[in-house]
């Protein structure tokens, strides 16, 4: 599906119409991490262009602008969300509406898509409202079948708004991959005590949490180890066992198999083996309550998103990267960065966040190299 509107242009007539500009460095650093002070699309350029990192990007995580039509100031060192700069000064602007927001958007993307690597991954935070026409575009451009998934951040409380319709408190995250072959870290959450009363439900002489499950699975096999009889037993009709005889053999005499009292045996599982549940599709990250930039996103969302779809030593992109918890939580992680924001604000926000990583991490903050248009 394509989606059409006035104003779209060509990937020809965006790339060329792009001012090549050389991005003045203003430090003396020399680093493999990127902090840019200028307009993302010349940024994104730059990098294609006079950096060679097209395909080299392994995780991209953007959090832009959601169409809100307002200003987003800080005042008296908080952050918030208002509607005229009068009580602050303006860290960025949300005033792009309808077509004009949906190709300032398609525009960063194609060049991206360019800088992502062939295991890339790219994670688009986006509003409830404008979102659905970002996944037709982003479909468009990295491919419905790189689609992975959508996915729902519950971002804060409820709330007694009195105007028709349900309360929002959540937004989503878009997650695309360049091709099949794409970095994946399994991540897992810690179990709850209700999760683990829930899921474990036996407990043995020892005091450990388990449950059991079948040793046998479904399709039937004439030949094999699979098909032997184990303990005199023959797996049930159209099933064949797990694994080999040998090996519940191994089992039983480890006492990791459990026999009911009519002679059926099921395979205990720990819970204090496991890593934890899988995480799903609907995440709990709530925004920070007392931000030091509008908004400012979880750091543990950040975590997770960084862990999991990249290695370490790759390089993590955010090109909107307002306070700079995606940088902040590649480099605790051992990634490399590149941080853009036009905002001046942003850009000291950033700095300041970095030189509060020693105290707060007991790590050293990141060598960067700092550029601006």
């Amino acid at each position: 599906m394509i989606l059409q509107y006035e104003g779209k242009k060509s990937v020809e007539a965006i790339y060329q119409g792009i001012p090549v500009k050389d991005l003045k460095k203003v430090n003396e650093t020399v680093s493999s991490n990127l902090l840019i002070k200028a307009d993302n699309l010349i940024a994104l350029k730059w990098l294609i262009e006079k950096k060679g990192l097209v395909g080299k990007i392994d995780l991209v995580y953007i959090d832009p602008p959601f169409s809100t039509n307002n200003l987003f100031t800080i005042d008296d060192e908080r952050a918030n969300t208002i509607s005229s700069s009068k009580n602050g000064s303006i860290a960025f602007d949300d005033k792009l509406k309808g077509s004009d927001y949906i190709e300032f958007i398609r525009e960063r993307l194609i060049l991206i898509r360019e800088l992502l690597s062939d295991r890339g991954s790219i994670y688009v935070h986006i509003d409830y409202k404008i979102g659905h026409y970002i996944k037709i575009i982003m479909d468009e451009i990295f491919g419905i079948k790189n689609f992975r998934n959508d996915i729902t951040r519950i971002k804060c409380n409820p709330k007694n708004f009195k105007r028709k319709g349900y309360g929002n408190i959540k937004d989503l995250i878009l997650f695309y991959t360049k091709t099949d072959n794409f970095i994946w870290h399994e991540p897992h959450l810690p179990y709850t005590e209700e999760d683990l009363k829930k899921l474990f439900t036996k407990v043995d002489l020892y005091g450990r949490r388990y449950t059991t499950v079948p040793i046998h699975a479904p399709g039937e096999t004439i030949d094999g180890e699979t098909s032997q009889p184990f303990k005199g037993i023959l797996p049930p009709k159209g099933r064949h066992w797990r694994t080999d005889v040998k090996t519940l053999e191994e089992w039983d005499n480890n006492g990791l198999i459990e026999w009911s009292t009519n002679g059926v045996p099921r395979k205990k599982i720990y819970a204090d083996e496991r890593k934890g549940k899988r995480v799903q599709d609907i995440w709990e990250f709530k925004d920070p309550q007392y931000p030091i930039y509008p908004t400012e996103k979880n750091d543990e969302l950040l975590d997770l998103i960084v862990k999991t779809s990249s290695d370490e030593d790759s390089y993590v992109l955010d090109c909107f990267c307002g306070s700079g918890t995606t940088l902040v939580t590649a480099h605790l992680n051992k990634r490399k960065w590149i941080g853009i924001d036009n905002s001046s604000q942003a850009i000291e926000v950033v700095k300041k966040k970095f030189n509060g990583i020693e105290m707060n991490f007991f790590v050293p903050p990141p060598l960067f190299e700092l550029y601006e248009e």
